[in-house]
């Protein structure tokens, strides 16, 4: 779960978004955000809230398939760093770390 909640947090940066601004893209306080940051536990119906606020998606990857998921997740960090334009934002940083599924 802390993998998780990290990705979050990453996610969150990436986009240049603060806690508090959770709530215009979810409905969210920034104390509630910060909790779940922080200490996570969140229910499923809020990750998908949170996805969509992040502008992204939950997505479960059977474990016999997340190598490929990585090696799929690095191609495109890799072809994201041959960019010429120096402002590319990479989503993909930070979304690949070699840590134990749950």
């Amino acid at each position: 779960m802390r993998a998780l909640l990290k990705q979050i947090k990453q996610r969150r940066l990436q986009l240049g978004l603060k806690q508090q601004d959770m709530l215009l893209k979810m409905g969210m306080s920034r104390q509630q955000y910060q909790r779940l940051e922080s200490k996570g536990n969140p229910r499923l119906d809020t990750l998908a809230l949170v996805a969509e606020g992040l502008e992204s998606e939950l997505i479960l990857v059977p474990k016999d398939n997340i190598e490929a998921v990585r090696s799929l997740l690095r191609n495109a960090q890799n072809e994201s760093q041959d960019e010429d334009d120096e402002y590319f934002e990479n989503p993909w940083v930070g979304l690949i770390e070699d840590e134990d599924v749950e």
